[in-house]
């Protein structure tokens, strides 16, 4: 039986692949495992029956028997450390690879989210013009350390890993902002992993989500 996640009916991302299930999507087209997906939407995300699988009424969830996981990166590590191609087989290298994907959620992705959240929810404040450059100040400063460590660099450790795949997930979402022009390093770095073909079915079967729900499908 093939796992079952959950997604967004309607994605407020507009089918860009920003939403979290995306993250879920793309690793379980990297490992090769079939998967199922359950649509909701943000009114089914906040009943009951999804609050008994994810507290906060969010998405993505996975259940594969009697498994039930929320949160994304607690999802991409079980689904790396159960199935080949996200973890080196070496045990030092898979944990470098663990620590990269709690840089991506932990490190990079907390200043890029608020970022994120000031320019959609804070725009018409009094003080956003001036909180806004400290907010992309403190994204340059993760992104110049990022972009130092990978240097010349194709992937964070090595081969590509769950690391990797949640730090582009992350990265991603600078998407239009600017903010990402002055790391060439780090572009052709997204560049790379989105070119992967695991990506690539992961992007269409969620915009394919997206498309149905625009044309009323």
């Amino acid at each position: 039986m093939s796992p079952t996640i959950t997604a967004f009916k309607a994605s407020p991302d507009r089918g860009r692949g920003l939403a979290r299930d995306m993250r879920v999507r793309w690793a379980l087209e990297e490992v090769g495992q079939a998967y199922d997906v359950r649509l909701l939407t943000f009114a089914e995300m906040k009943e009951p029956a999804h609050l008994g699988l994810q507290p906060f009424g969010q998405i993505p969830t996975y259940e594969d028997g009697d498994l039930v996981l929320f949160e994304s990166g607690a999802i991409v590590l079980h689904i790396a450390e159960r199935h080949a191609g996200l973890l080196p087989g070496d045990a030092n290298a898979g944990a470098r690879a663990i620590a990269w994907m709690f840089a991506a959620l932990g490190t990079i992705e907390p200043p890029i989210v608020e970022r994120s959240m000031a320019t959609l929810v804070e725009r018409d404040k009094p003080w956003y013009a001036q909180r806004l450059p400290m907010l992309e100040d403190r994204v340059r400063a993760r992104l110049g350390e990022l972009s130092r460590r990978l240097g010349e660099a194709d992937w964070l450790d090595g081969a590509f890993s769950a690391g990797d795949l949640l730090m582009v997930s992350v990265l991603l979402r600078l998407g239009g902002s600017g903010l990402l022009d002055d790391y060439p390093n780090l572009c052709a770095y997204i560049a790379r992993a989105e070119a992967r073909p695991a990506y690539r079915r992961a992007f269409a079967a969620q915009l394919a989500v997206f498309t149905a729900a625009s044309s009323g499908g």
